[in-house]
């Protein structure tokens, strides 16, 4: 009786295939799976499962990340670096009548690169008032007594109005009124508290309310995502107050730091952390995931450096120093270091940029809603309760 010939085993017609693989039957699994799955993918494929993933974002972020570190350290050098005077807004009594007044004039002219924007006034009072409003940052008086034609000069800076220009004037005008020989005395009118001698406490406490803002904005999308549209404003303005009120009362009441108008410094800080957080909503709703780009452009790249807050206006480059007044951080430096320094002569102009600024951020939030990955699904409808049997 014969017997069926028997299949020899994988492993003795390939002797060497059991060294090689201790799984012998792999090889025919994987063939079976690929010719069940098809084929390796193609470079499309690979590309649209690489977009899908969390790499190509990845990668991209690295970039960004990159990027604005050179741009943020680049505008901050750019505007802080080196001041360099363009147009000071200078009050001038007497000066235009007598010899010498005439002569160290046109010294400071020269040596601050024709960079005075020269205001005249028939009194020191009416120059001070001017001071006061902020339209004029020094007071040149010339009096009799002295040098050559029988005049002196007055030489009034206001460390208020702007440290950095003070300073430039007041280390300016010594060495002119020496070079043409008036005797001249510098005197500051307006000085800054003594617990912020560089005048960058009303800088600081502006930089953590725009910070503080949108960062607030960013964590309520992603901690907070359920939050509708009317809930997300409301939210946004109780942290503008409560930040506000936080920062104001550490400044103040706990380091001494500066004497503040505290309920005008607090509304001012909550109204720029609110404006801050709208604006961060605003980008969001129009940008998705990458609203951090152009949020982080407006308020630190462009906004901070121009705002005058730690170099002041006449010092920036021209073009910054026009736009700074425009944007929110701008404006909230002006509206408080109005407040703090300058009380009862405040301007509508940076509530107003704020206002328009928080306003418009608002309105685009509001209208396209539908856009902002926030908000939480409708409840669904109750199921029908089935008849009792």
């Amino acid at each position: 009786m014969s017997h069926p010939q028997q299949e020899p085993d994988r492993s003795e017609r390939d002797p060497d295939r059991s060294e090689r693989d201790p799984d012998p039957d792999r090889s025919e699994r994987e063939e079976h799976q690929h010719g069940a799955h098809g084929r390796a993918p193609t470079r499309g494929e690979q590309w649209e499962a690489f977009k899908r993933s969390p790499f190509l974002p990845a990668i991209v972020l690295v970039f960004i990340l990159a990027a604005a570190a050179g741009l943020f350290a680049g505008s901050y050098t750019y505007s802080m670096a080196d001041p360099t005077p363009h147009r000071i807004p200078t009050a001038v009594v007497g000066a235009q009548d007598a010899t010498r007044g005439k002569a160290f004039l046109g010294g400071m002219e020269k040596a601050l690169n024709a960079s005075l924007e020269i205001h005249e006034y028939d009194s020191v009072a009416a120059a001070r008032d001017a001071v006061e409003e902020q339209k004029v940052f020094a007071i040149l008086a010339v009096s009799p007594g002295g040098g050559e034609s029988g005049s002196k000069v007055t030489f009034d800076v206001s460390g208020a109005s702007g440290a950095s220009v003070a300073q430039v004037l007041a280390e300016t005008a010594p060495k002119v009124g020496e070079k043409v020989g008036v005797p001249v005395t510098v005197k500051d009118i307006k000085p800054l508290q003594e617990g912020d001698p560089r005048g960058l406490a009303i800088f600081y406490i502006s930089l953590a309310a725009v910070i503080i803002g949108f960062v607030g904005a960013i964590q309520l999308s992603v901690h907070a995502r359920g939050l509708n549209p009317a809930e997300r404003i409301g939210f946004t303005v109780l942290y503008a107050l409560l930040g506000g009120f936080v920062i104001a009362a550490v400044v103040d009441w706990w380091l001494g730091a500066v004497d503040l108008p505290f309920v005008e410094s607090w509304l001012i800080l909550a109204l720029t952390m609110f404006t801050s957080g709208m604006v961060f909503s605003m980008f969001n709703t129009l940008f998705g995931r990458w609203a951090m780009i152009p949020t982080w452009g407006l308020m630190v790249l462009l906004g901070n450096p121009s705002s005058g807050g730690a170099v002041s206006w006449p010092l920036l480059p021209s073009v910054l120093g026009h736009i700074g007044r425009w944007l929110p951080p701008g404006a909230s430096v002006n509206a408080q270091h109005t407040a703090v320094y300058f009380g009862g002569h405040q301007h509508p102009f940076p509530f107003l940029v704020l206002a328009g600024w928080a306003v418009l951020a608002s309105a685009v939030f509001w209208v396209w809603r539908h856009r902002h990955p926030g908000g939480r699904e409708k409840a669904a409808a109750h199921a029908a309760v089935p008849a009792a049997g």
